[in-house]
């Protein structure tokens, strides 16, 4: 926590005065069908057919995409001139002696720094029903163009969203919102089973920590976008998903963000890389039907840098149980700062209609950096 608040001290340097918290909104109404400035244009649908090898699955999305793809090769190189000395001179000296593109010993070195800053919830209606939403917030400290007032990879990684329908034998498996070319899942839905959305968790027992372990050969921990991908793929139930999300040891901390199709089915998995240390979960007898996350642990504050769970809360209390629908979650994750210059989609999923729908987001100015 303390190194995520200096990274965030540090980058408030960077970017207009008139960003700095509190920037807040009041809770936006009639956003939905998504329009206006915030609405950035739709997700284009892919189909991935599981039963061929797996070096064919991605052909077509990548040919698609591929402009995109070498623009965040491009990318990253130029980035290393931002990076302070002496670290930038030597980042170019590893490449030069290893041979080694410039841009994948950038994004080595920095894999850390390119964290999402999410926001995800899950929420039961009056009928039963669960409705489940995130904001994808993608492209921390990775260079703030001072120009346009956005994140330079933020902006490059629109372009690069995707939906797509992974089948086996012409019928759904399941669905998720990814990044071209991201074998991963950070956004999926099992239809008609359950929905799984991931954010990151800051811990001093980082990912960087799991990494290191596995390149040194103790891989007894998963990937945690690999994890998803597995549950998303194979899990048949919401108990079934929730115990591998909770039970399998990972290389690095997450929180994992889980619907089922029953009601009381949505919770919280906050996870350290080897335990779940808490699974928060609706409980309609508490008055709790809908549980929300962000990046920081449930049962503590928020940093007062990036509190974008109070406002989101504010907005679902508002909305009111009675209320909820797809529609009223896209106006709760259209409000500021929910809502930012880090957002790249918005993705809503009804677990019982099988429906998952993703759009590329905007956040016109004044919005907070984050």
């Amino acid at each position: 926590m303390d190194r995520l608040c200096y990274l965030l001290l540090v980058s408030l340097s960077a970017v207009s005065a008139q960003f700095v918290p509190p920037y807040t909104e009041e809770c936006q109404t009639g956003m939905y069908p998504p329009k206006g400035p915030t609405f950035k244009g739709p997700v284009t649908w892919y189909t991935i057919d599981l039963d061929l090898p797996p070096s064919e699955r991605w052909k077509l999305i990548i040919t698609d995409k591929k402009a995109a793809v070498r623009v965040l090769h491009v990318l990253f190189p130029l980035i290393v001139n931002t990076l302070p000395y002496p670290f930038n001179e030597e980042i170019k000296g590893v490449a030069t002696a290893s041979g080694v593109p410039l841009g994948e010993v950038v994004l080595y070195n920095i894999f850390y720094e390119i964290f999402t800053v999410c926001t995800s919830l899950v929420a039961e209606d009056s009928n039963g029903n669960l409705i489940h939403g995130r904001n994808m917030d993608f492209g921390l400290f990775m260079g703030w163009d001072m120009k346009n007032r956005s994140w330079l990879i933020t902006e490059k990684l629109k372009p690069l969203v995707v939906n797509i329908d992974f089948q086996r034998g012409n019928k759904t498996v399941f669905k998720s919102t990814n990044f071209a070319g991201y074998v991963g899942m950070l956004t999926g839905i099992k239809p008609h089973a359950f929905t799984l959305t991931m954010n990151e968790r800051f811990s001093l027992d980082g990912g960087y920590i799991g990494i290191v372990e596995w390149i040194l050969g103790n891989r007894d921990g998963m990937w945690m976008s690999f994890l998803t991908r597995s549950v998303l793929e194979n899990a048949t139930s919401y108990e079934e998903a929730k115990n591998l999300l909770a039970q399998t040891k990972l290389l690095a901390p997450a929180y994992f963000i889980l619907g089922g199709n029953q009601t009381g089915q949505g919770c919280v998995i906050t996870r350290s890389r080897v335990l779940s240390l808490d699974i928060w979960e609706i409980e309609l007898k508490l008055g709790r039907w809908y549980v929300l996350e962000t990046n920081y642990d449930h049962w503590k504050e928020p940093l007062f840098l990036d509190n974008r769970r109070t406002p989101a809360m504010k907005c679902m209390n508002q909305t009111t149980q009675a209320n909820i629908s797809l529609k009223t979650v896209y106006d709760v994750l259209s409000t500021k700062p929910v809502l930012n210059k880090l957002t790249t989609y918005t993705t809503l999923m009804d677990v019982n209609k099988g429906k998952l729908e993703s759009y590329i987001r905007d956040c016109p100015n004044p919005c907070m950096p984050w």
